[in-house]
């Protein structure tokens, strides 16, 4: 009997721990009536939290009312892009049927084609059988089915009112700048306000200075549809003990360091297809060996300022070389870009895993886990802080190699056909005024600063960072004293990174899409290959004295095309994706077993 209440008290213990242990729930002076605010958005528990708390008191404050945000939190950026296309797909096909009209085949494809109203109506081939009516009346069809077409595209665009066309949702907060440009390339966003009357001291103060510039460094912070909030960059965290273990006695200081052999499966990776972050840090790897090949080749960074501009005005279709500019400076450019594909390459032969998770790397590192690995920069500051011993002895640091990462914004857009407009715009104002802004660093408890976590993001309105200018100065100091990182660290401030590297789009930002398809099939499709065939170099001397082998293991595919700086984005705009990711995939599959038989050859084994 005695045994049997004990078993039931354990039981009722189990039931009742989740109740007793649940966090007590916020307490706020919202209620059933009061304004809603519909995001969808990547950013973690800590962000949500925060911003929707400060966001409902600072309404409260302005306009009477506090404001519930519903958070749509569906997965990374890669998986909003896909819900938001495939919503708006949905929506507008209810929407265009509801008129009456015929939703013909091609119609969701076409709708979010930011091409198609550049394109002209096919031209159908006529069938060896088919007789003059036949095919009149097919190109009649075809007609008829592309200025149907072509009017949905229209019509899609100049329709912004929940009424007749809504995703139910207002804002897109987070992720980064590609996400939201092909957005906004799909017709899914539009301005909060006139492109040319934005709200007072949002962009400029009253005495012309800007507080968040349009570009920095050749990186885009803010459009007519797109507002960056809060920076990123890229860099590497390593684990002290794990490099002393290895017996690696410099730290990586460079983004080349990752592809040492004493890294082999000792790195920490996300995947880039999972993570529009993680993405963006290996297209920087990737853009720096293409400036590095550039300066090696004999031009300076004048010649690069000088031949870009000459490339933007001449608008030639890639590849092509515009008078004054020597052939050999786009020749360096291309191989640059083989190069950094080849560095990426090694870099993830080199890791242990590729983690869906861009968080996850920084705390495997400052766990052992893994030794080093790619992290962004507030997931590798906030992890190496929060695991220092007692006496403040560091297990993990966080480095941005210099000159090898940008200086990315994270963007907020307002969706097309929002339900609550208004309230969207008052939201993004929020963000990118003072208020929202001192969230991104200040410490929990601080005038205006978080309630319960230190968001540990660099903030992008320039009075938070050390200037010249007296007014801009002493607003930086009085956000240093608040602030949980040292926003005048070179290693933090936006602006002076940016001052280290120069982001040209032209290199690398046509590749961004594409770059994820080809790292996947590389590195993750054929992982197992992967990592077989450099752990069978690493054994015998290295890619150094397997000079064949190695030479096979950086080969790009051929199929359906050759892969090179010039056909890889239009690979990726033309070609089915399946298709030529199965492609790749075998490619890569059969060529890292290549990479094994040419070690045997190379060793007398075989």
């Amino acid at each position: 009997m005695k045994r049997n209440l004990v078993i039931l008290l354990a039981a009722a213990l189990v039931i009742a721990l989740p109740f007793l242990l649940r966090r007590e729930a916020e307490q706020t002076a919202w209620k059933p009536g009061d304004p809603e605010l519909i995001i969808i958005s990547p950013h973690n528990e800590a962000i949500r939290f925060e911003f929707g708390h400060a966001f409902s008191r600072w309404h409260e404050e302005r306009y009477g009312t506090p404001v519930r945000i519903d958070w749509r939190a569906i997965g990374g950026t890669t998986e909003i892009s896909r819900y938001l296309t495939a919503s708006y797909i949905a929506a507008a096909r209810g929407w265009w049927t509801g008129q009456g009209r015929d939703w013909p085949a091609g119609a969701g494809e076409a709708l979010v084609d930011r091409r198609f109203n550049l394109q002209n109506p096919p031209l159908p081939v006529r069938g060896a059988r088919e007789s003059d009516a036949q095919f009149a009346r097919r190109v009649d069809e075809e007609n008829a089915r592309w200025e149907t077409l072509r009017d949905l595209y229209r019509a899609f665009r100049e329709t912004d009112d929940a009424s007749q066309l809504t995703s139910r949702i207002d804002l897109f907060f987070g992720g980064g700048d590609y996400d939201h440009q092909k957005a906004f390339g799909e017709g899914l966003t539009v301005p909060p306000w006139p492109v040319d009357a934005p709200p007072a001291g949002l962009f400029t103060d009253a005495e012309g200075r800007e507080l968040i510039p349009a570009r920095i460094a050749g990186e885009t912070w803010r459009t007519a549809t797109f507002f960056g909030n809060a920076i990123s960059t890229f860099g590497i965290c390593y684990n002290l003990d794990r490099l002393r273990d290895l017996g690696i006695t410099e730290p990586p200081r460079a983004w080349t360091d990752l592809a040492d052999p004493r890294y082999f499966r000792q790195l920490g990776a996300a995947d880039p297809t999972k993570s529009g972050s993680i993405a963006k840090a290996f297209e920087l790897i990737i853009h720096q060996q293409c400036y590095d090949a550039i300066r090696a080749a004999g031009f300076t960074d004048s010649d690069i300022d000088r031949y870009e501009a000459l490339f933007a005005a001449a608008k030639l279709p890639p590849g092509d070389v515009p008078d004054g500019v020597p052939a050999k400076y786009q020749q360096a450019l291309e191989q640059g870009w083989i190069n950094g594909v080849r560095l990426v390459q090694r870099i993830g032969a080199n890791a242990r895993y590729f983690t869906d998770s861009a968080s996850k790397v920084p705390i495997d590192v400052s766990m052992g886990a893994a030794a080093a690995g790619l992290a962004i920069d507030f997931y590798g500051r906030f992890q190496a802080q929060s695991t220092q011993a007692p006496d403040g002895t560091e297990r993990m640091v966080y480095f941005t190699p210099s000159g090898g990462s940008g200086v990315s914004c994270d963007p907020i857009s307002l969706l097309r056909g929002a339900p609550h407009r208004e309230l969207a715009v008052r939201f993004i104002e929020f963000v990118l005024g003072e208020e929202g802004q001192k969230l991104w660093t200040y410490r929990p408890g601080t005038p205006g600063g978080p309630v319960k976590y230190a968001l540990r993001r660099v903030p992008i309105r320039r009075t938070f960072f050390p200037s010249d200018d007296p007014v801009i100065q002493a607003l930086h100091e009085e956000h240093l004293r608040h602030a949980a990182d040292d926003l005048a660290d070179p290693q933090i401030d936006p602006y002076a990174l940016a001052k280290q590297f120069t982001y040209r789009p032209r290199w690398t930002g046509s590749h961004f899409g594409i770059h994820r398809d080809l790292i996947r099939a590389m590195c993750l499709n054929a992982s197992g290959e992967m990592r077989a065939a450099w752990a069978k170099m690493l054994a015998h001397g290295g890619p150094d004295r397997q000079a064949t082998a190695a030479a096979i293991f950086g080969r790009l595919p051929d199929e359906p095309e050759p892969v090179t700086w010039r056909s890889a984005p239009r690979i990726g705009r033309e070609l089915n994706r399946l298709d030529y990711m199965r492609d790749w995939t075998t490619f890569y599959r059969a060529t890292y077993t290549r990479v094994i038989e040419a070690v045997d050859q190379h060793e007398g084994t075989r």
